[in-house]
Parts: C-alpha cells; structure tokens; sequence
C-alpha cells in the first residue's frame, strides 16, 4: 500500500524537474530572440531587458532577408535533418530488432561493434569520408550530409532500442506468428508501436546535433546552393567585425524548427526517458 501511494508523488517530483529543467534550459533562447528585435546598442547596455520603443528594431531581420538565400539554407538544413532522421529510425530499428529477438552466432560482437560509434567520434575520419564522397560525386549533394549523420546515429538508436526492444513480451510476438503474420509484420504493427517512445528520443537526441552542426556541412557542402542554415549564418560572423543583429535574428529564426519539432516528440520523449524509471 505504501508503495503504491509512493508512485504519484514520485512521479510528480520527477516531472516537476523536468519542467524546472526545461526553463532554465531555455532561458538562452529567450535571452537570443528578446536580443533579436533589439538594437545594437541595446544588446549590449541591457541584454536581459525586453525590447522598448527606444531599443526596438528589425534591422537584424532585415539584413537576415537581403544577405544570402535564408529560405534555401532553411529548406535544405529541413532536408537533411528529416531525411537522416527518417534513415536513422529506420535502419536503426531495423537492426535493433535483429540483434534483440534473434539468437545468432556472433550476436554479441555485432552489438559491440555498433556501439563503438558511440565511443569513437565521426569527425575522426573527415579525410577519409572526404576522399569517398569525392570518388562517388556526392560532394556539394545534400545526399552526402544525410548519408554522413545516419552513420553517425545508427550506433545510439541501435543501443537504445535494442534494450527497450528486449522488453517486448515475447508472448505477443509469438501469438502474430501464430497468426501467420511474418516478421517483418511483427516488427511493423507490434514492435514499432511499443518502441515509439524510445524512437522519439532517438529522434530528439539526433535531431539537434544535426541541426546545428556546422563542421560537416562546411567539408562536404560548402556550395551555395547547398548550404545549410547554421553554415549560411556564418556570413554575419567575420574576423574583426560581426553583425549581432543578424546574428541574433538567424538564430532566433533557426531555433524554431527545432522547438517545434521538440514539442511534437516532448510527450514521447519523456515517456521514453522515465520509462522504468518510476516503479
């Protein structure tokens, strides 16, 4: 009885913190878009004060319009953080689902390989996936960024979903066999369904690092026509003078894809989060 008057109150102290974890976590992106309607001299006199009638000003946005095409370098980081998650969820589920339900003969080395992504950073063989992109003309290609990122997530959603894929009972699985169903429609209609929370912080795991980054996109997709949203905001930023206006203002812009797309997978992934969690 006590333990089970004990699971509300755990429960609420946990999602308590994740709420006061999440304001202070973006507590710098309020910080950014306040900034970003501001003058220079605003930003930097009183950068925690809201914009007035004397501090206000768009000039960061406009400046933002008329420099580069912000709509293409928006659309194209779109492409390439959809399509890598797509691939990433898939293939990765995919594999996880093999690695959990079926016994094999080097079962175990297999795991341990794909976890050695997680351990061994990517950016480690830029040359070398530098000179493959160029002997497959997949240089200035979106595809090469896609292709790049789902290599670079398939060892995390492989490890987490794995585990949570372990869970499925096994009484489920072998009742849609019963049925005649095949494997691939076990994995599809009873697998997939019990697992999307673990695929949704997959999902808000990978999504934010491929968003933002900017080493890649700066080796494999420098072209114009191919350049990503944080690459094509490094126009604002020189050596010795930097527009914070337009800086702030492309941010600003540039953060709420991600936000979205955070609270759209936020139920999930606190699900996936705390699942086991509270007992």
């Amino acid at each position: 009885m006590n333990k089970a008057r004990s699971n509300p109150v755990s429960a609420a102290a946990m999602h308590g913190a994740l709420i006061i974890y999440t304001l202070i976590a973006l507590f710098p992106v309020f910080v950014i878009l306040i900034n970003s309607f501001k003058s220079r001299r605003a930003i930097f006199r009183e950068p925690l004060s809201m914009p007035n009638s004397d501090s206000f000003s768009l000039i960061g946005y406009e400046t933002v319009m008329k420099q580069g095409d912000f709509f293409l370098y928006f659309q194209n980081s779109m492409i390439v953080t959809v399509g890598s998650l797509f691939l990433i969820l898939l293939f990765g589920s995919m594999a996880a689902f093999a690695l959990s339900e079926y016994r094999f003969k080097g079962n175990m080395i297999m795991g341990l390989y794909l976890a050695l992504g997680i351990m061994i950073p990517i950016r480690i063989g830029t040359v070398a996936i530098l000179e493959m992109m160029v002997a497959t003309g997949l240089v200035n290609t979106l595809w090469s960024l896609i292709l790049v990122y789902t290599a670079q997530g398939l060892p995390l959603a492989v490890f987490i979903l794995s585990e949570f894929m372990r869970q499925v009972s096994d009484d489920l699985k072998d009742a849609g066999r019963v049925d005649g169903l095949s494997e691939y429609t076990i994995f599809a209609r009873i697998v997939v369904p019990l697992v999307r929370p673990a695929m949704a912080t997959v999902a808000v795991f990978n999504m934010i690092p491929i968003w933002n980054d900017l080493w890649f996109p700066l080796i494999l997709a420098p072209a114009e026509e191919t350049k990503t949203l944080t690459l094509g905001s490094q126009v604002f930023i020189g050596q010795f003078v930097t527009d914070w206006n337009a800086v702030l203002s492309a941010l600003s812009m540039a953060i709420l894809p991600v936000l979205i797309l955070y609270i759209i997978f936020s139920r999930q992934l606190i699900r996936g989060i705390t699942s086991g969690a509270v007992k």
